[in-house]
């Protein structure tokens, strides 16, 4: 069990499109970026290893330009090629426990759906955070597990962040938000805005609001 977790990050928590041309993504996410998102998730599902490589070490360093943390999705060992923070493992992405062992200095965060018991068991093999989710339909995995927001509330005894992820909106965010979620995991939202960078504010107002009205929560 990893005893004393990294502290994450609290708001948006932005994930890479499939985008195959690497200048036109590193194009896309300056701006974000300048906006400071809590962490970005660099994910490629389409991609090969030669091009994963290559775009995880540009943004890596465009990352660490803005000192925004980078967390590379399915696969800890191109994190620690490429000096990002941490590591996102999905139920299909190798043992938790051996990439906490492996890894002791890396983030680390699990994809738990809508499952309370393996995010239990994500924590006690060294989890920093645990994501629940879809939580409303996504155009990104259709076919996605749907969680409730409850779990969101149960899960904080666990004492590790909580990612919100599924068909999140600027118009259903701060119901998340005010359920217990630490990050909003959002990829279309974002980049399929006709302005991204207003998008990304109005994710980020679901926590200012949320804090201005519960200042002592």
């Amino acid at each position: 069990m990893n005893p004393s977790p990294a502290p994450t990050p609290r708001g948006v928590y932005l994930i890479t499109p499939d985008e195959p041309d690497t200048g036109r993504l590193l194009a896309q996410l300056q701006p974000l970026l300048a906006e400071s998102p809590a962490l970005l998730q660099y994910r490629n599902k389409a991609a090969g290893e030669s091009l994963r490589r290559e775009q995880a070490g540009v943004l890596a360093r465009a990352c660490s330009d803005a000192g925004v943390p980078l967390v590379v999705n399915d696969d800890w060992r191109l994190a620690l090629a490429v000096g990002a923070r941490g590591a996102h493992l999905g139920e299909n992405d190798g043992d938790l426990a051996a990439a906490r062992q492996a890894a002791p200095g890396l983030w680390l965060g699990a994809s738990c759906y809508d499952d309370i018991g393996r995010a239990r068991r994500a924590v006690a093999a060294g989890a920093d955070y645990i994501a629940f989710g879809a939580f409303f339909p996504s155009t990104t995995k259709p076919g996605a597990r749907r969680a409730q927001p409850r779990l969101l509330a149960e899960s904080a005894a666990l004492g590790r962040s909580r990612v919100a992820i599924g068909g999140i909106t600027p118009e259903n965010a701060s119901g998340l938000v005010a359920a217990g979620a630490d990050l909003l995991a959002v990829i279309a939202g974002v980049f399929d805005a006709p302005d991204p960078v207003a998008a990304l504010r109005a994710y980020q107002r679901a926590f200012t609001e949320h804090d201005n009205e519960n200042p002592d929560a």
